[in-house]
């Protein structure tokens, strides 16, 4: 299964051109919060997407009957269809998948749902509000991310699912797309993740006592936590047989995926769930460690994740022998439920454009990571293959195996997929 389209809405870029130019320059999309009234936090900063103009790609709906994280994913989806060079007709004629991972759905909504409540006093909180907002009411349902990518493609012999996994869920969707694909369920696959900023993941993180007073610094010894970000990532799938039938641009095959729910604790990750994930990754895609050329970590910024996460890779990789291991959260924070999917566009890009993303706001490596996370500048590489991990809470872990297309080198592409 190949990866022929893709679409972006990121705070350091929207669109494949503005997001790959982000990713190669480092760009780092941290500002002060404006999504919600920060009054009494310490801190609050974030990577929210400003310069988004839903008009320009939502055409077929009325923008203002979508939340915020409906907004991205319809837009982010067409703007997949248009990179993949189809057009909406070709997609309309074959059978489809579309599939959207979410860690708050519309959350942004329900906060002014919730306010709403407060401002009318007891008894306000359910009928009443909804009357009185009936619009937002009607934006809510978490389904509308899915549903939404439908009504704006206007898709009728489709599946329409949106995965609930936290912060892998984008890996997740991208997964059940390659499973469908692969059975002959459908010809295209619409999938990735998106999430909109809110208060109530905000707040529920600094309570944590996990957000970053200004900036996040993965894998450093002076890490301080997260910070919330924003966006969709859409990847458009097809079979390699389809793609190569109509000329089409192959940014990158998925080899394979592995996920793994160890729900052990309810926030804190596992190392060694976390490695039989990527072991059961590699495995699935047919690849081995030695074969993977860079790793896109989950790489929160947290103490805790980025010391259990290396030590994963290392306990898979061995000593010595990991590879370059980046977080591009560095970037554009924690966009939750899109991260993961983000970060599979930019591993997609990553191996089409032959680079390494940075991780940014870099200072001394944290002797517990001992991992190389190409410190503040991107470099220069030949890759063929990349892994990109997931990791959320409940020890709900997904890792996604992309690997380079060369058709003019090989008579069979990398791993087990074709």
């Amino acid at each position: 299964m190949v990866i022929t389209g893709l679409g972006v809405v990121t705070s350091i870029g929207i669109g494949v051109e503005a997001f790959t130019a982000g990713l190669r320059e480092g760009r780092s999309g941290v500002k002060p919060i404006t999504a919600f009234d920060t009054t009494g936090f310490a801190h609050a900063n974030g990577c929210e997407v400003t310069d988004f103009a839903p008009e320009r790609w939502i055409t077929r709906q009325d923008p203002e009957e979508l939340g915020r994280a409906s907004q991205f994913s319809a837009a982010a989806a067409r703007m997949a269809v248009e990179d993949a060079g189809l057009t909406l007709a070709d997609v309309r004629s074959r059978r489809s998948l579309v599939s959207v991972g979410t860690t708050d759905g519309e959350s942004r909504d329900l906060d002014q749902l919730v306010a709403a409540s407060v401002d009318g006093g007891p008894g306000a909180y359910d009928p009443a509000v909804a009357r009185r907002v009936p619009a937002v009411a009607r934006r809510v349902p978490a389904g509308r991310l899915s549903a939404g990518i439908v009504r704006e493609l206007e898709l009728e012999d489709v599946e329409a699912v949106t995965i609930p996994t936290a912060c892998a869920a984008g890996n997740y969707a991208v997964g059940y797309g390659y499973d469908a694909l692969r059975s002959g369920d459908v010809d295209i696959a619409l999938c990735g993740g998106a999430d909109a900023a809110c208060r109530k993941t905000f707040t529920g993180f600094y309570r944590l006592g996990t957000i970053a007073p200004e900036v996040c610094r993965p894998f450093d010894k002076d890490r301080e936590g997260i910070l919330t970000g924003e966006g969709a990532g859409i990847l458009l799938m097809e079979s390699l047989d389809s793609a190569l039938a109509r000329g089409a641009r192959i940014y990158a095959e998925v080899l394979g995926y592995g996920l793994a729910c160890d729900a052990l604790h309810p926030v804190a990750p596992d190392r060694d769930s976390i490695a039989r994930t990527i072991r059961l990754a590699h495995r699935n895609a047919g690849v081995t460690p030695d074969q993977v050329d860079f790793v896109s970590a989950h790489g929160t910024g947290t103490e805790a994740n980025d010391i259990t996460e290396a030590g994963a890779i290392r306990q898979v990789f061995g000593e010595g022998s990991m590879p370059r291991t980046v977080s591009i959260k560095s970037m554009i924070g924690h966009s939750m439920g899109a991260a993961s999917a983000v970060a599979a566009a930019a591993c997609a890009l990553a191996i089409t454009e032959g680079f390494i993303p940075p991780t940014i706001n870099h200072r001394e490596t944290d002797p517990e990571c001992g991992v190389d996370c190409v410190p503040n500048r991107a470099v220069e590489a030949e890759l063929n293959v990349v892994q990109n991990n997931a990791l959320a809470f409940g020890g709900n872990n997904a890792v996604l195996i992309l690997g380079a297309y060369r058709d003019a080198e090989r008579t069979e592409p990398v791993g087990s997929a074709a």
